[in-house]
């Protein structure tokens, strides 16, 4: 029988309804194609993020918008009611925030001053407080992890809380401060003002690095676990003391790290409005009027929301000025540093 034959007789016997052709194998079938299942993989990380990029549109980007559009228009207690048609005022608001020599502008100026040397001062004292600190704890002993918790505790502290205790600390008559500097000590002459005056930038800084020091040493001490020890113990066989260690390893180990703990400080510093606020109420002393305090004066005190907004656009403007030019000076010292 030919082979032509022996197919159609066995293509006869078959069942009705059933193929006697050799089913496809997964090689001969055809590939479906591949691009949709990347792009939901690609998708995915987006759809992810997409809750928290709406939350952030509508807590920060949306009211920043509205705040510089208001800046733009002279919004004063008669015009606030509805602030959309408020008359237009172009850029008035911000020629008499930058005039140095008016009142406003001298004002601003003298807040932003102060501003400076209290941010400077307390990223300082935190960084240093939080260092010294985290280097101490570095070294198991007897009582480290007690010490790390009351080291913690002013950082999870609420921050009302913690600023009114010292408020109350810092009373002149039943206050704490005074009664162990004059009764106890006799540091001072007498009971000192700590809430007017000259003293109340002392105060506010206390309170300020008091509260802001343990974040640097939690930061300082998770930076320390990635230091190896072999480090130290090859530093320690070839004659180096515990300063050369901290010169030469420990810190330049911790540069990366300190680059973004002095950023975060610094901004969390000079924008801080919860401690100069509860601490001194809504008119902080000239010594303490921090800028944040004067943005809240010129809008909600004096009723000039247009000027207020204005200072806000111009302090918005220099913090992005100055976090852009920090983080070109250290990236180019990194890279200088890894060649």
């Amino acid at each position: 029988m030919t082979p032509a034959a022996t197919a159609a007789h066995r293509q006869a016997q078959a069942p009705a309804g059933r193929s006697t052709e050799r089913p496809a194998t997964g090689k001969d079938r055809p590939r479906r194609p591949r691009l949709p299942g990347r792009l939901r993989r690609a998708g995915l990380p987006y759809l992810l993020l997409l809750p928290a990029v709406l939350v952030e549109l509508l807590v920060h980007l949306v009211p920043m918008v509205m705040g510089i559009m208001m800046s733009f228009k002279e919004l004063t207690q008669f015009t606030i009611r509805d602030w959309s048609v408020a008359p237009w005022n172009g850029l008035a608001n911000f020629s008499a925030t930058v005039d140095f020599d008016a009142p406003v502008g001298e004002a601003l100026l003298d807040s932003f001053l102060v501003t400076c040397a209290f941010t400077v001062l307390s990223v300082g004292l935190c960084w240093l407080i939080g260092t010294a600190a985290a280097i101490f704890l570095q070294d198991t002993f007897r009582g480290r992890g007690l010490l790390r918790t009351l080291f913690l505790v002013p950082y999870a502290l609420p921050a009302y809380a913690a600023v009114i205790t010292w408020a109350f600390m810092f009373q002149r008559d039943n206050g704490l401060v005074n009664h162990v500097l004059h009764d106890q000590l006799g540091i001072t002459d007498g009971s000192s003002f700590w809430l007017i005056g000259d003293n109340s930038f002392i105060a506010l800084l206390v309170v300020s690095v008091w509260k802001g020091w343990p974040f640097a040493f939690l930061i300082i001490m998770a930076g320390l676990q990635n230091i190896p020890r072999e480090l130290y113990e090859a530093a320690a066989l070839d004659g180096a003391g515990v300063w050369q260690q901290i010169r030469k390893i420990t810190l330049p180990s911790l540069r990366p790290v300190n680059q973004v703990l002095v950023l975060v400080l610094f901004l969390w510093t000079f924008n801080d409005f919860n401690t100069p606020f509860v601490l001194f109420g809504k008119s902080a002393p000239e010594a303490a009027n921090l800028i944040s305090i004067h943005i809240y004066q010129s809008s909600f005190v004096t009723w000039n929301f247009g000027t207020g907004s204005a200072m806000s656009a111009l302090l918005l403007l220099f913090l992005l000025a100055v976090t852009g030019a920090y983080l070109l000076v250290t990236s180019r010292g990194r890279k200088q540093a890894d060649v």
